[in-house]
């Protein structure tokens, strides 16, 4: 009997290491495999920028440009075959210069040359015919005949030793000739930058009031000039109109002027503007009210540009006017 027990256990042992674990099946929701986000195309600047042409970039707009560039924001748009000169793309490439052909316009007052006026030579007067040609006659110092005495001998004889200490004087002497004077040498005068340039025009100063700020590029291009509202501000030089608005940035109220020989004069912070775009002003011709649009107080802010490259308009102007 104790046999048929071990043998009972030895079989029990077998069948149970005989048996393998049950598979598990795991049936919690598994997650979905996630993907790399999908980035927005941003246009690319092409590698090289053909020379005369400008790339977009974030906060440009078609007037800012065209102010940069001295030029004409409806010519920019026109070379460019741009139909809303409000949209404009990042890394869009605009021509900024005139095309091959097209003659950049020159505005501005006539120059006229001098016309030279025709006048006769003057001869000197003829002689009547037959007339002999005479010496002229001396008539100085004239003769002086005095009485003898023993006082007019002395007077001679004081005379005649006064012409022998200073020759030329005396009876008888000629006068001598008086000499013309030396001219003095001029003192050079203060030259400005538009006096040194041949193709410079004459500005004057837009308003009457004190500079408050110089130029300083890159923070400020121009000259800050203190006022009172409604002021009036004038062309400073003769040209056309070819902005006026608010389609820039930190200037107000604008007006752009276009000269000749590639200069354009800048008034900024306006009130009111009186002119139109395309409208021909005089120098001195009122244009705008002084105000104080996108500015701190009122205030004109004035520039001027050579091929919309400002400079100091400091150097361009007359000396200021008190008041």
């Amino acid at each position: 009997m104790r046999t048929h027990a071990i043998l009972g256990c030895a079989l029990i042992l077998a069948g149970c290491a005989a048996r393998t674990p049950a598979p598990v099946d795991d049936r919690r929701p598994q997650p979905l495999p996630t993907r790399p986000p999908v980035a927005k195309p941003v246009p690319a600047a092409p590698a090289t920028v053909p020379p005369g042409h400008y790339v977009v970039r974030r906060g440009d707009t078609l007037y800012s440009i065209a102010l940069e560039y001295g030029q004409d924001y409806r010519d920019l748009q026109r070379w460019n075959a741009i139909d809303d000169p409000t949209r404009l793309r990042v890394g869009q490439v605009l021509r900024v210069v005139p095309p091959e052909g097209e003659a950049p316009v020159q505005v501005g007052a006539a120059r006229k040359a001098a016309e030279a006026e025709a006048r006769p030579l003057e001869t000197a007067p003829q002689a009547r015919p037959g007339a002999a040609e005479q010496a002229p006659t001396k008539t100085e110092p004239k003769a002086l005949r005095l009485p003898y005495t023993e006082q007019n001998l002395a007077l001679l004889h004081k005379l005649d030793a006064a012409a022998r200490a200073t020759p030329g004087q005396g009876p008888g002497a000629e006068a001598p000739k008086p000499q013309a004077a030396k001219p003095e040498a001029a003192k050079p005068e203060p030259t400005r930058a538009a006096d040194r340039d041949p193709e410079a025009i004459e500005f004057i100063w837009p308003v009457r009031g004190r500079v408050i700020a110089t130029f300083s590029e890159p923070t400020n291009k121009g000259v800050d000039i203190a006022g009172r509202l409604g002021d009036p501000v004038v062309a400073a030089a003769p040209g056309r109109v070819v902005y006026t608005g608010t389609g820039i940035r930190g200037y107000g109220k604008l007006i752009v002027i276009r000269h000749e020989n590639g200069w354009n004069s800048v008034y900024a912070h306006n009130r009111e503007i009186l002119v139109k775009e395309g409208q021909t002003v005089a120098r001195g011709q009122k244009i705008a009210e002084l105000g104080d649009t996108d500015a701190d107080q009122p205030k004109l802010h004035f520039e001027i540009r050579r091929h919309g490259r400002p400079v100091d308009p400091l150097r361009h102007l007359p000396p200021p006017q008190p008041g």
